[in-house]
């Protein structure tokens, strides 16, 4: 007779007979704490099941700091529970080819004052901190900007130095960046629209992503999605909050303003700069 209950137990033998093969690992999702899972409700897409593997697919993208890998975290046998998900992966500080990291972090309160010592003394436990550190920063990030409706990649945890997120894109096909748009004027304005309201609820949070460009910032079936916010600023206090504000509204326009777009760099800041301080 067959048990319809089968005990724990049963269940992990049966997991057991599947093993993960070359550029596959067990899922981390049950090694992980509960802090380092995205924000609930998790979305229904997300694989929580400690039978799933990962199997890595390919790289997305390298850069100076990270490089992002496509990643499939599926139960084997089960079609219902398979997902991509882009994997940003945090390079060493010896490793890392981006050396401006210190005008962003002015004013931010680390996780724990215990790792902020062992990071200043350099110790063995400070450098494993500092290899984390951009990697739980842009998690916090992604998870607050989600909470407040930007339209950012889901978080779906974080695990040392590696993020895992929503994948944004087709058929294991990554949605182009803004940069790569050849849209029409019409559709540009559009656009360019959605990247100021984007602004504004950052702003609104008294935040500024800091190095927006038409290079984070995805366009994915008609609707724009913003990336790498691992250097996300809090534009009171950091002493130069405001300068990084501008200078994102430089960018912006600039781009925008090359493709016809009608806008304006200063009028936009002193329009977030409002909402960033809260001045009514």
């Amino acid at each position: 007779m067959i048990d319809p209950f089968p005990s724990p137990f049963d269940v992990t033998l049966s997991f057991a007979t599947v093993e993960p093969g070359d550029d596959q690992r067990w899922s981390t999702w049950s090694a992980i704490t509960p802090s380092e899972r995205g924000p609930k409700p998790w979305p229904d897409w997300v694989v929580t099941s400690a039978g799933a593997i990962d199997t890595e697919l390919g790289v997305l993208k390298t850069g100076k700091e990270a490089d992002v890998f496509l990643l499939e975290r599926a139960v084997p046998d089960d079609p219902a529970q398979s997902t991509l998900l882009a994997a940003k992966r945090y390079r060493s500080a010896e490793h890392r080819a981006f050396h401006r990291s210190g005008i962003y972090t002015e004013g931010r309160r680390g996780r724990d004052s215990r790792e902020g010592r062992a990071v200043a003394k350099k110790s063995a436990f400070g450098r494993e901190v500092e290899a984390a550190r951009w990697s739980l920063a842009e998690f916090d990030a992604l998870c607050r900007m989600w909470r407040l409706g930007a339209p950012v990649p889901y978080p779906v945890q974080v695990n040392g130095t590696e993020i895992l997120m929503e994948f944004i894109g087709t058929d294991a096909v990554a949605a182009p960046r803004l940069a790569q748009e050849r849209a029409d004027h019409g559709a540009l304005d559009e656009l360019f629209v959605q990247v100021v309201d984007i602004m504004r609820v950052f702003a609104t949070a008294g935040l500024a992503h800091g190095d927006l460009s038409a290079y984070n910032l995805l366009v994915h079936e008609g609707r724009v999605r913003v990336i790498d916010l691992p250097q996300i600023v809090d534009v009171a206090a950091n002493p130069q909050g405001a300068d990084l504000l501008h200078r994102d509204c430089v960018n912006i326009c600039d781009w925008f303003a090359r493709r016809r777009v009608a806008c304006d760099a200063e009028e936009l800041f002193a329009e977030l700069l409002v909402l960033a301080f809260g001045v009514n």
